[in-house]
């Protein structure tokens, strides 16, 4: 279930460019590094998976949030933390009449903790994920410390999953996996996108290639072998960063 993820090619705009040493912070001599806040960055593999047409074999479910009351969480959700310091964040539906269909979406609402590490969580096991296409609609409310937000899928608990996360704040769209607790950058390329407006994020996993979009460009291309079996599946915001999540959807092929 462990390895070693190889190479990251990143598509930036038109082009596609293999990210730098600089980019991938301090690379040791087995190619492995540390970027400034600590995260550990691994080198980089191309790989180039097909996103999943739904078919024969598919099953998809989507989450619109809109059957849920006010102020709770989807049945069978959990709200966890990973490096939890202090109170568990409030995740709750909300109104919100931007959603991008009915009135109601799922957010990280008050991170009720004052810690920049913490990753706030709330994800289901109702649906457990091996391959095909995970899709998000998120918006990025507030945040000092950090913004915006992700999913994660493969999750064997809150200490251990994928994650993808889109930050505005950084201007930047990366895949990281979670071990243990200690997050571990897989990939990074440049998004400038607009915080307070919705948009779109979609990963396509396949065996171990991932895929990872914003808006519909493909940005982020690798392999990983770190969670080889299914798992659950939810969303991200880490430290304060309040975020809104609508149209949940899970592709499973």
């Amino acid at each position: 279930m462990i390895g070693k993820a190889m190479r990251i090619v990143v598509c930036a705009g038109m082009g596609v460019v293999a990210l730098t040493t600089c980019q991938l912070g301090r690379l040791g001599p087995a190619g492995a590094g540390e970027a400034a806040d600590g995260t550990i960055v691994e080198p980089p593999e191309r790989a180039e998976p097909k996103p999943a047409k739904p078919g024969a074999g598919a099953h998809t479910r989507t989450w619109t949030f809109d059957d849920v009351k006010i102020g709770a969480v989807p049945a069978d959700w959990t709200v966890a933390a990973t490096t939890q310091s202090g109170p568990l964040p409030t995740w709750k539906v909300i109104a919100d009449q931007t959603a991008p269909s009915g009135g109601q979406v799922l957010a990280m609402a008050r991170a009720n903790h004052t810690s920049r590490g913490t990753y706030n969580l709330c994800w289901t096991k109702a649906v457990t994920f091996l391959d095909g296409e995970i899709e998000v609609r998120l918006k990025a409310r507030t945040g000092r410390v950090d913004q915006g937000g992700g999913v994660i899928w493969r999750a064997i608990d809150k200490d251990n999953y994928y994650i993808s996360r889109w930050n505005p704040l950084e201007d930047n769209f990366r895949i990281y996996y979670v071990q243990g607790g200690r997050r571990t950058q897989l990939a990074t390329a440049a998004a400038r996108l607009s915080a307070g407006e919705w948009h779109t994020l979609r990963i396509v996993h396949k065996g171990n290639r991932i895929a990872g979009y914003l808006n519909g460009k493909k940005l982020l291309e690798l392999t990983a072998e770190h969670f080889s079996k299914p798992g659950g599946v939810g969303l991200w915001t880490k430290a304060d960063a309040v975020t809104s999540f609508d149209d949940f959807t899970v592709t499973q092929k």
